[in-house]
């Protein structure tokens, strides 16, 4: 039950779509989405295969609580060997393509091979099919969706497709649904192009059973009561959204500016939630139109924006002057802070090519944002950047790269290898703010210790959404942490990454955790699934899933010395704020992470651990 108990393998080199029955052994070992996906990728992957060759595979996959009226059950996520990382990728999404999946009756799709000719895969219930995507080869994501709908004459069709970002080679493009819902980073959609696989187009019509429809109905009604009496989730998301942080991490002294040479932004103000809903002094309108959710969302958290007309980048483009996806905290700093650039409408537009052409707004910014050092330092010069002057601040730099990149075109192309491709082939790799190749999100680890151990361990490379211990170092919750200490934090780590783990595994979103303990999840899983699914059980999946994902890097050719920071976070102090004078102190919690994962010195899950997750 909650599972439809199908998958979907799709032979893209052949041709061919079969259905085949989900293992449901591993389904009480990995729950769902992330966990169980995972599993069957390392099953039937070899760890060394080149993310690009048709020999890697690619997982669409749901949890068992995707599609049910749980609140926040929309999520779905893409597995696969990461183009931009080569370690473990998992991306997660929102919007109403999971769901939508569901209740075409397929918990999982896997892809396989390679197209000899752009495709897309059609599926309307059991009736799949792969159909000539020639005409959408070279469109953007959101001129693809609106014509699969109108190809088919179903507008409640549900679509996830790749842009010229995929299709190019873009180290960090991703896929993208409901035209601005992404599963955005490590790579993904560049896996999807090299595939030749354009889009995923689904519509489904059967409803999702639960083993217990009145224990499950009581739990899910409980906790959407927690949701909405909670400040966070109740009151700070829905208003501001995740923007909501801008100014209280820029406070922490942990906002990273200009490529991590500063931990606090002058104009952190200006890109902030707050600025987002003042009134423009040219039209009287504000940036903010109005708040969004994903299927079955009690919070809202999404933002819905449109660029002043009068701006120069849509003046004259009425493509443009809509209302589309709007900043949420990591983009806003990305393309803001990390860049120097305090024009929010200029943001907003650099955030509309992103979803438009797909890619990472994360590592887009961040990467401009060490060009623009190695600009700085006269390593580049307008000569290698064809004529664009990457300043700090330089808003009309960011928003012509931005089209430029995922057209692969100009500097464009350079910006699309990710900030530790790029640093490299310029002799100067310490000035990539990443780890395992991924850049970080926007929390300085200076300022927020906890965030060295999570960006350091991650399996994906640098991410927040791993072990998001901000939600404890500043926010005190569930309980108030100092962010400034290394003490306990590799408790603390742990214990954010096995419980996301679980979250990730049953098709729920994260942001339910700032009210939401596995103790209001745990009566929700078991009242939808098949056994007993109690808050042990769920830590044990967890930790099972971080294991096997660390089992699948190691044998990729990883090992522990990855799991480390860029000197500059090591070495070089924060210059203001509350953390003023320290460095992340990663010597000190690593060994103590490593022995309380049940690993060996150098990081190797022991013989005793993998026995005892029966991996």
């Amino acid at each position: 039950m909650a599972w439809t108990r199908k998958i979907l393998r799709v032979d893209l080199t052949k041709g061919t779509c079969k259905s085949e029955p989900l293992n449901m052994e591993w389904a009480d070992k990995y729950l769902g989405q992330r966990g169980l996906a995972t599993k069957y990728l390392v099953e039937e992957i070899n760890p060394k295969v080149d993310p690009l060759a048709p020999e890697n595979k690619m997982i669409f996959a749901t949890g068992p609580l995707t599609g049910t009226t749980a609140s926040t059950a929309g999520r779905w996520s893409v597995i696969t060997k990461g183009a931009l990382t080569g370690a473990i990728a998992c991306s997660n999404s929102g919007g109403y393509f999971g769901p939508e999946m569901k209740f075409a009756g397929w918990d999982m799709i896997i892809f396989e091979g390679k197209s000899a000719k752009p495709v897309y895969l059609v599926i309307k219930d059991d009736d799949v099919k792969l159909v000539d995507a020639s005409k959408y080869w070279g469109q953007t994501v959101w001129t693809t969706e609106e014509g699969i709908k109108a190809d088919h004459q179903d507008p409640q069709m549900r679509v996830a497709s790749i842009g010229v970002a995929g299709e190019n080679g873009v180290k960090f493009a991703g896929v993208v649904n409901d035209l601005h819902r992404a599963a955005g980073r490590s790579g993904v959609g560049t896996v999807m192009g090299s595939k030749n696989l354009k889009a995923v187009a689904v519509r489904g019509t059967q409803g999702i059973k639960v083993v217990d429809p009145d224990g499950f109905a009581d739990a899910v009604a409980a906790g959407k009561v927690v949701l909405s009496e909670n400040a966070v989730t109740g009151q700070g998301l829905p208003a501001l959204g995740t923007q909501v942080l801008m100014n209280v991490i820029n406070e922490t002294g942990a906002l990273p500016t200009r490529n991590h040479k500063d931990v606090q932004f002058e104009s952190a103000s200006d890109i902030s939630g707050e600025a987002m809903g003042e009134p423009r002094k040219s039209d009287g309108k504000a940036n903010l139109t109005r708040n969004a959710s994903c299927f079955s969302c009690t919070i809202g958290c999404g933002r819905i924006s449109t660029v002043d007309p009068e701006h120069y980048t849509v003046k004259d483009r009425e493509q443009y002057q809509i209302a589309s996806g709007g900043l949420e905290y990591e983009a806003a700093w990305a393309l803001g802070a990390a860049t120097g650039v305090n024009d929010l409408d200029a943001l907003t537009f650099a955030n509309f090519i992103c979803n438009e052409q797909g890619f990472d707004p994360i590592s887009f910014g961040t990467t401009v944002g060490a060009a623009m050092e190695l600009y700085e330092m006269g390593v580049l010069t307008t000569k290698e950047t064809g004529g664009i002057e990457l300043t700090w601040g330089n808003a009309e730099a960011l928003t012509t790269l931005a089209e430029l990149t995922g057209r692969a075109e100009g500097f464009g192309a350079e910006i699309g290898l990710g900030s530790k491709l790029l640093t490299e082939k310029y002799g100067h790799p310490e000035l990539s703010m990443s780890v395992k190749g991924q850049e970080f999100p926007a929390y300085d680890s200076r300022g927020i210790q906890g965030m060295g151990l999570t960006y350091a361990t991650s399996n994906r490379g640098a991410c927040h959404l791993r072990s998001y211990t901000v939600a404890s170092e500043v926010l005190g919750i569930p309980e108030k942490t100092d962010p400034l200490s290394s003490d306990g934090k590799a408790g603390l780590v742990i214990a954010f990454q096995d419980a996301t783990g679980a979250v990730d595994s049953a098709g729920l979103c994260l942001f339910t955790t700032f009210a939401w303990s596995l103790d209001d999840i745990a009566p929700q899983v078991n009242g939808a699934c098949e056994g007993d699914w109690s808050v042990e059980k769920l830590l044990e999946v967890g930790e099972r899933v971080w294991n096997l994902e660390r089992k699948f890097n190691l044998d990729a050719g990883f090992t522990g010395k990855d799991d480390t920071l860029p000197k500059r976070l090591l070495k070089d102090a924060a210059k203001t704020g509350p953390a003023e004078g320290k460095v992340n102190e990663l010597g000190k919690m690593l060994p103590e992470y490593y022995s309380l994962r049940g690993w060996t010195d150098d990081g190797v899950p022991t013989n005793e651990t993998l026995s005892r997750l029966a991996l």
